[in-house]
């Protein structure tokens, strides 16, 4: 799935999730800061998509009310959303 973002440096995250696990198989930031997305990344792989939520949401970044990890997290939401 590809999710446009807002409020972020980030202008969309592509997620593929293995469905029928509902394990996260692969997260790709679109810009943002490089190294910090290409690191979180790495660390979602294998994840289950409520453990990435539970922990990712509500994330700020500065004086932000929302992030690149928040962001994702509102990302797996609408997909739960739309099963």
């Amino acid at each position: 799935m590809i999710y446009k973002t807002s409020g972020v440096c980030s202008t969309e995250i592509n997620i593929d999730i293995e469905e029928s696990s509902e394990i996260i198989k692969s997260v790709k930031f679109t810009r943002g800061c490089e190294g910090n997305a290409s690191g979180l990344s790495r660390l979602l792989v294998g994840m289950k998509v409520d453990d990435v939520i539970e922990r990712l949401e509500g994330t700020t970044c500065g004086k932000k009310s929302t992030s690149c990890p928040d962001q994702l997290a509102q990302a797996l939401k609408n997909w739960r959303a739309s099963k």
